[in-house]
């Protein structure tokens, strides 16, 4: 409903310092004129007239801050007794590194059940933490299909079953780069994944996933890719090949070939496995 003022009422807000606003129209800088008549010389003590009282401003709720979460590097979780779901609600709402505060989502999802294949990728991206989920859209096809290739999927469970992760379970916060701590700190929910997976091969894809899976080996966590490609490695016990990421293939599929190979070597560890 349209609102309407006459003039005088005008000049009492004004007089009041509420600025009168009507859409596509500007602020009242000066009151209006008001032509008052003067009261006849007969009539004292004229009635004085009241102002009617200003609306009710109703408070707009101010969007908060996000809190400052104190943090410590290497705090440990206690998560060795959670079941998946537990594990997944309480990724969900962890905030014990700094990489929460690019997080939408976390991507740990449950996988009920053993699987011999675990998967584990980089950080996740937009599309990862609109999602929910590791490994979606393009490069999400690409992985079921790689793993279609060798017997497996992520829907399957048992010698079938593949369960795909990410290192980090957070979209980290304005682009900026997981660090060593990082790393460290969800590495905690990665060996709880790896209790409840049991898996009997784990593929690393990727140079962060590489660099975690591959901490017990020292410094050679961080040469390239490609002079770590076709060895088998170990992590906790677990052997693990590394290969390149789907949306590296996506962008160079000349390395697919090799991608091939590197899982064609998992397969063999898992069946002696």
């Amino acid at each position: 409903m349209a609102l309407t003022l006459d003039p005088r009422q005008r000049a009492m807000l004004m007089e009041m310092g509420v600025r009168v606003w009507l859409p596509d129209t500007e602020f009242e800088t000066d009151p209006p004129s008001v032509a008052v008549s003067a009261a006849p010389a007969q009539q004292p003590n004229p009635a004085p007239v009241t102002a009617p009282a200003p609306a009710p401003v109703r408070a707009v709720p101010m969007p908060r801050a996000p809190a400052v979460v104190a943090r410590a590097a290497g705090t440990s979780l206690d998560l060795a007794a959670l079941d998946w779901e537990a594990l997944a609600d309480t990724a969900a709402n962890c905030q014990a590194c700094g990489l929460c505060a690019g997080r939408k989502n976390a991507t740990l999802q449950p996988a009920p059940g053993q699987r011999d294949w675990l998967v584990v990728g980089d950080p996740p991206e937009e599309d990862e933490d609109r999602a929910a989920q590791a490994f979606v859209e393009a490069p999400g096809l690409l992985l079921d299909n790689m793993l279609k290739a060798v017997g497996a999927s992520r829907s399957a469970e048992g010698a079938q079953g593949a369960h795909a992760t990410h290192v980090v379970k957070c979209r980290p916060p304005h682009g900026q780069i997981p660090q060593a701590a990082d790393l460290a700190q969800c590495a905690q929910y990665l060996q709880r994944e790896i209790a409840l997976v049991q898996p009997k091969v784990i593929v690393a894809m990727g140079r962060f996933a590489i660099q975690t899976l591959l901490g017990e080996h020292g410094a050679l966590a961080t040469q390239p890719l490609g002079k770590l490609r076709g060895t088998v490695y170990q992590y906790q016990g677990i052997p693990v090949i590394v290969t390149y990421h789907p949306k590296l293939l996506l962008r160079n599929s000349a390395d697919k070939a090799k991608a091939w190979a590197d899982l064609c070597l998992a397969m063999d560890v898992r069946e002696r496995g």
